[in-house]
């Protein structure tokens, strides 16, 4: 994988026009600037958390004895539920009001630094290790982008309407469907060989 397709997935699960819409409703009732600040500091959490991940992946997975298809295997179809969710979002789902100033839970995690991007930095991770500079350049690219486009969210959600917000989170989850059967197929093929 190369750095602009890893940091093009990573993009695409962490989702931030998927999110725009969550967001601005939990953060409806503080004022633009406090909002922007807010999003700044969840952004910088999630990278750390995400940060933790991609370099404590292949100590997890040893510890826990799990092998790189067994992640491959659960992260696609981890993936493939949350994008089933993007592409036929309930109406009622929602992560409820969280008071006037969230911290970590629910915008760093999980909106930002979700199940999905963790799996995929695992695998990223125990596929080549060699490699964790790269996967960290790409990771900062898409969580750059994605902070950008949170922290402009309002200015987003204003002018694309949740329309044109959820119509593009239903594209995403579409593409996030075959990557996640991808990921499913390649651990099961990797699984048989292996066998």
């Amino acid at each position: 994988m190369t750095f602009f397709s890893a940091a093009t997935l990573l993009l695409l699960i962490i989702d931030p026009f998927g999110n725009l819409v969550t967001i601005n409703s939990l953060l409806r009732d503080l004022p633009e600037r406090e909002r922007q600040k807010l999003i700044l500091r969840e952004c910088l959490i999630a990278f750390a958390i995400l940060v933790l991940f991609l370099f404590a992946g292949n100590p997890i997975l040893s510890t826990l004895g799990l092998r790189p298809s067994t992640l491959s295997i659960s992260g696609g179809i981890v993936l493939f539920l949350i994008a089933l969710g993007m592409v036929f979002p309930t109406r009622g789902q929602h992560y409820g009001e969280v008071g006037e100033k969230p911290l970590i839970v629910p915008i760093a995690v999980p909106l930002i630094a979700g199940p999905s991007t963790l799996a995929m930095l695992l695998l990223m991770a125990t596929r080549e290790p060699a490699s964790l500079g790269k996967w960290l350049g790409a990771l900062a690219a898409a969580l750059g982008i994605s902070t950008l486009v949170l922290w402009l969210s309002p200015l987003f959600y204003e002018k694309l309407g949740r329309a044109a917000t959820s119509a593009i989170e239903r594209l995403v989850g579409m593409l996030l469907i075959m990557v996640s059967v991808q990921m499913f197929l390649d651990g099961v093929g990797e699984h048989l060989s292996k066998s």
